[in-house]
């Protein structure tokens, strides 16, 4: 099919949500095991034992400890209100920082930097005029901060207005919570069906009705996600292969043996990535073992996997090329891996 879906469904017992661009999986989410704690939840968390040797302090939660880097002034036994940033390695305590943050799928209201202001990739001065009038009033009478995503471009003023209300009560809610007390969890995070509605454009067709993804052949996309190789066309491909210490990605050219193959399948490779990577639910260290090209085109490529992963929600850092040639990225744990959220055998 042409445009665009989101389907809404449940896999294994697990919530999930599902984005296709023109017939092909673009973006997969699927709710976590129930014992691991998802980013965007805030706690109540008491500050237990410092780890001066990774520089932060472990914190204790009802649902597991946390761990927290910005320790400064903070002792043993103060109570904290912080907020998840990923998901953790398997035996490590789940990442959390102080400041908080509230998405939605129009606004971000942020209580530690005052101030509203309109997403820059809004240009029309008459809207950015409109919502920033929408804001004001939505968010009068209090001192929080607020950004305007740029998913209010061309949504329903109203729809707008509520949406910023409410994130703005959730907002003042949770920072009126009393910093004593046992531990508590005070937000959970966001499940799939709620990301996907925050996240992810407006579709074409959404597809909420029990089996949707058997309906548009997402479990087959799913079981294709599952294998390592990703085909680029011309016989190249792509090998996806996590570990736990990194995520190796092997690139090939297949059977063309033109003097420009290794460029070709390298640029295919890296335009294709982002949505392999997302579709899987890998973070962490990505390392790129590259299809043989000459040195003179690293910039190139570089300027190729920056751009690739402008346009991708998770944030990617580009680290550099190790002495073997290796191409490194870092990529945030914004998910969990597909292997774990499903089981081998899932319809």
């Amino acid at each position: 099919m042409k445009g665009t879906l989101i389907a809404f469904d449940v896999l294994d017992g697990r919530g999930a949500a599902a984005h296709l661009v023109d017939g092909q999986l673009d973006d997969l989410l699927i709710d976590p095991p129930d014992d691991r704690i998802r980013p965007g939840a805030i706690y109540r968390a008491r500050a237990g034992r410092p780890m001066k040797g990774q520089g932060g302090m472990i914190l204790e939660t009802p649902d597991g400890p946390l761990f927290l880097r910005q320790t400064k002034g903070i002792a043993s036994g103060d109570m904290l209100v912080v907020q998840t940033t990923t998901f953790a390695e398997r035996e490590k305590a789940t990442p959390a920082g102080m400041k908080l943050l509230f998405k939605s799928r129009y606004c971000l209201v942020t209580p530690d930097a005052p101030g509203q202001n309109i997403s820059k990739s809004i240009r029309d001065e008459e809207r950015i005029a409109d919502l920033r009038a929408i804001a004001a009033e939505a968010v009068s009478g209090s001192a929080i901060g607020l950004i305007v995503r740029s998913s209010a471009a061309d949504a329903d003023d109203a729809a707008i207005r509520d949406d910023i209300r409410a994130t703005a009560e959730l907002a003042n809610r949770i920072l009126a919570e009393p910093r004593r007390g046992d531990p508590d969890c005070l937000l959970d995070g966001p499940d799939a069906a709620t990301l996907g509605w925050r996240d992810w454009p407006a579709p074409d067709i959404t597809d909420a009705d029990p089996g949707s993804f058997a309906r548009h052949g997402i479990v087959d996309a799913i079981a294709v996600a599952r294998t390592t190789r990703v085909g680029v066309g011309s016989g190249a491909s792509f090998f996806v292969e996590p570990t736990r210490a990194l995520t190796a990605v092997d690139v090939n050219t297949g059977g063309d043996t033109s003097v420009a193959a290794g460029m070709k399948a390298n640029i295919a490779a890296i335009r294709a990535l982002p949505r392999a990577l997302r579709v899987r639910g890998l973070g962490g260290q990505i390392v790129l073992d590259l299809a043989p090209f000459p040195k003179r085109d690293r910039t190139q490529l570089e300027q190729m996997a920056r751009s690739a992963f402008r346009a991708d929600p998770i944030e990617t850092s580009l680290v550099g090329w190790t002495p073997l040639g290796h191409l490194e990225l870092q990529r945030k744990r914004e998910r969990l891996p597909l292997s774990e959220c499903l089981p081998e055998n899932v319809s």
